[in-house]
């Protein structure tokens, strides 16, 4: 009886790790089946509009910030850039997508200017004020103005991670400031497999 009972044990081991190697082991945080940020439909930086699902067939990487922003803001667009770079053929695949928490200062020639200089394929999109906080509320997301030091003048604190979107615009992915574009493009391989 102990032997059988050792067996079975066995086997339902090796059945259950056998479907942990089925799941995709992602560098960032997976958030498949999360109920929010599912999307939006806003203006681009051409007046047109547009949202997520626009972009299905490719893997949307989302993030939020504003073309002032000293640090974060840049520096994620470069390692998208260089995300783009490492996947090689399927480069093409990864869309940026950047929409602005600084409609105020953020004009829509400004944001095209900014974010093309990065990569010309990236897209950003323009909410206006009164849409910036169901935005917020949607993507749970953290944004606020701090004042400078002459008036008028201000930098946003805000939430600095991406949210990754699959080819077929499932939300999949919650990838933190700083992980590196080699961490990305090995995820956005994952996903376009």
């Amino acid at each position: 009886m102990k032997k059988w009972l050792s067996v079975v044990g066995l086997a339902l081991v090796v059945m259950l790790s056998g479907c942990d190697s089925a799941k995709p082991q992602f560098k960032a945080v997976d958030i498949t089946g999360a109920d929010y940020a599912q999307g939006f439909t806003l203006a681009d930086f051409n007046g047109q509009t547009h949202s997520l699902s626009d972009f299905k067939g490719k893997v949307v990487v989302l993030f939020f910030g504003y073309t002032q922003c000293p640090d974060v803001c840049p520096t994620t667009l470069s390692e998208l850039v260089e995300a783009k770079k490492l996947l090689g053929a399927n480069g093409d695949k990864l869309q940026g997508v950047f929409v602005t928490l600084d409609p105020e200062r953020d004009t829509a020639e400004l944001l095209k200017n900014y974010v093309t200089n990065f990569d010309p394929s990236f897209v950003a999109f323009v909410p206006t004020l009164a849409q910036l906080p169901a935005l917020g509320k949607d993507f749970k997301l953290y944004f606020q103005k701090v004042q400078g030091k002459t008036p008028g003048s201000y930098t946003l604190d805000h939430t600095a991670a991406s949210y990754v979107y699959d080819p077929q615009g499932k939300l999949r992915l919650f990838v933190r400031y700083g992980s590196g574009a080699q961490a990305l493009a090995q995820d956005v391989s994952l996903l376009l497999k």
